[in-house]
């Protein structure tokens, strides 16, 4: 492992972290409105949410380009507001991966919030427990490994995000070049197929230490649910 190879892997692991502890909150509230909420436009929200899974990722980033450019309705807010810029820089890479985990993310919480007894949230309020009890010390502990699950999948996308990325942010070395821009980045060089395999090993094995990680908190939780 090189200096070099290890500002990859680092960047690679800052933006998919940043990218899921970011859209953790929304990822869980738009989950909440779709399996609980009961409003116009639902199925026009669930579709958006949806949106960049079924859209070339090309497109996505196109999107977000158009939206964070200096001209664009976020981007020049940001100028004027904050002075900065999330173009060619690694929160722009973020951003990206962000997008792109959210619609996995609300999908694995979904189906978890909505395979809740509500028989026993309905328990605990006759009980005498409040609204935000019952969210606190029923819905949320169930729906604990699905959102566990999400978060997972969630960062497994953000890590190998590439179509949007490259799009949005550009392939800048060590600013924005996360693994899958590195191995594309290394395809197109002469002589770099054991740099290709070098990171591609090292996606591989973060990933599957992010899914056992995944699941031995889930059966932990489980474990702890029974007890309860």
């Amino acid at each position: 492992m090189t200096p070099e190879l290890w500002g990859i892997v680092w960047l690679s692991l800052k933006v998919g972290g940043v990218a899921v502890l970011a859209c953790l909150p929304l990822a869980f509230a738009f989950a909440w409105l779709l399996a609980r909420g009961r409003f116009p436009g639902k199925l026009l929200l669930d579709g958006l949410v949806h949106l960049p899974l079924v859209v070339p990722p090309v497109v996505t980033g196109w999107l977000l380009l158009l939206a964070f450019a200096p001209a664009g309705p976020i981007g020049s807010w940001l100028e004027s507001w904050f002075g900065v810029s999330v173009l060619f820089r690694w929160t722009g890479a973020a951003i990206a991966s962000a997008v792109m985990a959210l619609p996995l993310m609300v999908r694995a919480m979904r189906l978890s919030i909505e395979a809740v007894d509500r028989r026993l949230e309905q328990a605990a309020a006759t009980l005498g427990a409040g609204r935000w009890r019952v969210f606190a010390s029923v819905t949320l502990p169930l729906s604990l490994p699905g959102v566990l699950a999400g978060t997972v999948l969630g960062f497994a996308r953000a890590l190998g995000e590439f179509g949007a990325t490259i799009t949005f942010v550009s392939n800048v070395p060590g600013e924005t070049q996360t693994l899958p821009l590195a191995i594309y980045a290394a395809l197109q060089t002469p002589g770099g197929e054991a740099q290709v395999l070098r990171l591609a090993g090292i996606s591989v094995l973060i990933s599957l230490a992010a899914l056992l990680a995944s699941e031995l908190i889930a059966r932990r939780a489980g474990r702890g649910l029974h007890v309860l």
